[in-house]
């Protein structure tokens, strides 16, 4: 039996929540993409009003193009892009000399599992923290990854292989935050127990280890992919994280504990903006419907004072019909700076919401503003940056560039720029620019940043529990430990408490929704520390998930807990309930059930829901491992009339073997990354519906070369000596999940599309 301690980092800050280490409020950093107050502004004086792509005020360019907002730390500048093409087409942070454009190093990794497409990667911005000098990015395939000074990898979570982290093609990814000690980041997800179902939540990771601290699901039913990123203020002594999410509605959590506070409702549809805040106001925009009236599109002023739902009690003011869905605002000295879709930049009263003056910078808006030095620097999507003056009662325009490619295509702009230290950095398609006075020397004003909430009261009381970590993934026979975190009603850390420890028994399965007689997970088998917080697994059953949980008074809280094996393993199903799924299978609960079929149980995919997230699964069954293992398993389709067959097939190392039934002829295919896809081999194969098929799936990677082997035959007859289907891919990925992969078709409100079915899947280490 193998022990687990997890070694927890009390700091200062851990009490005092600061909102960014006091390294990140100093001059000359712009380490998170609004910059060190999260509103897009900057303290900076003597900062450019005209510059040229010929040389004036032009300090350096690279050629590292992106659509996001570069960082700016330490002397550095930080980029998240897409690099290359076709088969060799991978993410890469690249890190800068901010001084001279020299690039240091960067860091490449790929694309796999998504639905997102080409032109859509690197669509979140990386996170810095200088405190540590770490850097942080959220990568299209759901690698979450720090990175420290010189490249090296610190800590790295596969947020679709371990939480079932949904993407839509669009690319609409969240950039993470760091505030003290904690890393937090959002998306929807649907993994195994209560979050089987669904949702758009928030999780705070350790932003040293990556450790999970807490998860928060405060809204109701997503209906988008959203990409508005959070922002942290302190309010009425409270640090709150505030939200704008994918059910429509903004709100506000504890940093420190994720304990909701307040909901704001705008819209039902999601919201990709994200919020500012000026004192104890919140500022948030979007161009859906509303849901109080049929006008396209506002900006709302918040009273962010109260608690519950504050939609009714704590609006101060509305802007109905101004469109501004995409940009983040700018707020300063009393004055909001908005740009609609169509690329009007507009100044508001953000006391009274009056409109003061519009200016048209395009036709575009993608990309956010930033003042500085009493200028607006902003980019326009069709190719353009703009530098305006943002006068008392109009906006002067002072500079454009635009940018095209040597065939007259405009290279687009979609981010935001950095500032520091003088310099405006952004980025094109193409390219990385930074300008400013070529003098050098500049200005700085006041500090920057969110302040301390300040030591709670030392008669202040436990109000609530955090079991730390969180969430955490072990093998049948190891042990974990917890440690129990006592907060105030305001979420500020107090101190480690003792508790009381058990093993729930879980609620019944729901009777209506998607998951309707679905069983939750658990309850967990194994041992309870004796004089100590933590938990054994039982070491003779593989897959199981549940929660532990700790009691002190009347408080209570609870860590999540998935347990599963190394390879090799097996699973039959026979040990499961009907109905159920195996524990901890990430990304099957409430889209596969256990049936019994022909004196056995298999696992069925089902086809009874016609929404997109639920007609695909992407089923990853066991932790991420190193290649050099084969996935294998009986696998069944069954067809809806002539027209609708399904795909089916297995996950290993993040390519996938599908057997395809929705193309003109039926396939055996290999890919990586779909969509493109990146990297594809297939072959006419007439597989059968309704019969049952034995699919082996091998990955090798040696000498930076991937071997890609499947293998196909009907269960009753003898395994063939020959591969069916190879390729060999010269960019590999040298670890991931086994699974197994389905996608339902022909589904209507009256009756069921394909089904897929899978029984005796074996994963095995390739000799």
């Amino acid at each position: 039996m193998r022990t687990v301690r997890v070694a927890l980092m009390m700091t200062a800050t851990l009490g005092l929540g600061c909102a960014t280490s006091p390294g990140q409020r100093a001059y000359g950093q712009w380490a998170s993409w609004r910059g060190p107050g999260q509103d897009g502004t900057s303290t900076e004086s003597r900062l450019p009003s005209t510059w040229s792509q010929e040389g004036e005020n032009l300090l350096w360019t690279a050629p590292v193009g992106g659509r996001n907002t570069p960082v700016v730390m330490n002397g550095r500048v930080y980029v998240f892009a897409n690099v290359e093409s076709g088969v060799n087409e991978q993410e890469r942070v690249v890190c800068l000399d901010a001084d001279t454009g020299k690039i240091l190093w960067e860091h490449r990794f790929g694309i796999f599992l998504t639905t997102i497409v080409s032109n859509r990667l690197g669509w979140s911005s990386p996170v810095g923290d200088p405190e540590t000098g770490n850097v942080y990015v959220h990568g299209t395939a759901g690698l979450l990854i720090c990175l420290d000074a010189s490249g090296k990898v610190v800590w790295q979570r596969s947020l679709t292989e371990e939480f079932g982290r949904v993407s839509g093609y669009g690319g609409r990814l969240h950039t993470p935050v760091v505030d003290g000690d904690l890393l937090i980041l959002s998306f929807l997800n649907s993994s195994w127990g209560a979050h089987g179902k669904g949702a758009h939540r928030y999780v705070a990771f350790d932003k040293r280890d990556g450790k999970v601290i807490w998860w928060s699901d405060p809204g109701g039913q997503p209906l988008d992919m959203t990409y508005a990123c959070p922002v942290v203020a302190v309010i009425n002594g409270r640090r709150l994280l505030i939200a704008p999410a994918a059910d429509g509605a903004v709100h506000a959590l504890q940093v420190q504990t994720g304990e909701k506070v307040w909901t704001f409702r705008l819209s039902e549809r999601g919201l990709n903006t994200s919020p500012v805040v000026w004192g104890n106001r919140v500022y948030a925009s979007h161009s859906e419907e509303n849901l109080d009236s049929t006008v396209m599109g506002r900006v709302v002023c918040i009273d962010a004072t109260g608690t519950g739902d504050v939609t009714d009690s704590h609006e101060l003011w509305r802007l109905e019909g101004l469109t501004a869905g995409y940009v983040s605002p700018t707020i300063h000295d009393g004055r909001l700076y908005v740009v609609d879709n169509a690329a009007n930049l507009s100044a508001i009263n953000a006391e009274t919401g009056k409109p003061i003056w519009s200016h048209k910078i395009g036709t575009v808006g993608k990309g956010s503003p930033v003042w500085a030095d009493g200028k607006i620097y902003v980019g326009e999507v069709n190719g353009e940056f703009h530098i305006i003056e943002a006068g008392a009662d109009a906006a002067k325009s002072l500079d454009v560039e635009a940018f095209s490619n040597p065939d007259g295509t405009v290279v687009e702009v979609y981010g935001s720029p950095a500032i520091a230290n003088g310099r405006v950095y952004f980025l094109t398609r193409n390219s990385l620019y930074c300008i400013g006075s070529k003098s050098g020397g500049s200005s700085f004003t006041t500090t920057h940043g969110t302040q301390p909430v300040g030591l709670a009261p030392a008669d202040a009381k436990v109000a609530k529990l955090l079991v730390v970590p969180g969430d955490v993934e072990i093998k049948p026979g190891e042990k974990i430990a917890f440690t129990v975190r006592g907060y105030d009603d305001k979420g500020r850390y107090l101190r480690d408490v003792e508790a009381n420890w058990m093993l729930p028994t879980p609620p019944p399965p729901p009777k209506v929704g998607p998951m309707a007689g679905t069983p939750q997970m658990g309850p967990l088998v194994g041992t309870l520390g004796s004089g100590e917080a933590s938990f054994t697994a039982d070491a003779g059953i593989p897959f199981q998930a549940g929660v532990v949980l700790a009691k002190t008074g009347d408080l209570n809280a609870t860590v999540r807990v998935r347990v599963a094996p190394d390879i090799p393993f097996r699973e039959d199903f026979e040990g499961v309930a009907v109905n159920g799924v195996p524990g901890g299978w990430i990304g099957v609960q409430g889209k596969c059930r256990v049936v019994e079929q022909d004196g056995g149980k298999v696992l069925k995919k089902l086809a009874n829901s016609q929404s997109p997230p639920f007609a695909r699964i992407f089923g990853n069954i066991a932790p991420v491992s190193p290649a050099g293992y084969t996935v294998e398993a009986d696998i069944k389709g069954i067809n809806k009339g002539r027209r609708f067959y399904p795909d089916m097939g297995l996950l290993n190392c993040r390519y996938q073997l599908i057997l395809v039934g929705t193309t003109a002829k039926p396939k055996l295919r290999i890919v990586g990354w779909s969509p493109m896809p990146r990297l594809q081999k297939e072959i006419d194969f007439n597989w059968k519906p309704k019969v049952w098929y034995r699919v082996k799936f091998s990955v090798d990677v040696s000498n930076d070369q991937g071997l890609l082997r499947g293998k196909v035959w009907p269960r009753d007859e003898a395994e063939p000596a020959a591969w069916t289907i190879e390729v060999t891919d010269p960019m590999p990925y040298v670890a991931g999940s086994p699974g197994i992969y389905a996608y339902s078709t022909g589904v209507t409100q009256d009756s069921p599309g394909t089904e897929v079915f899978f029984d005796n899947v074996k994963v095995t280490r390739n000799q």
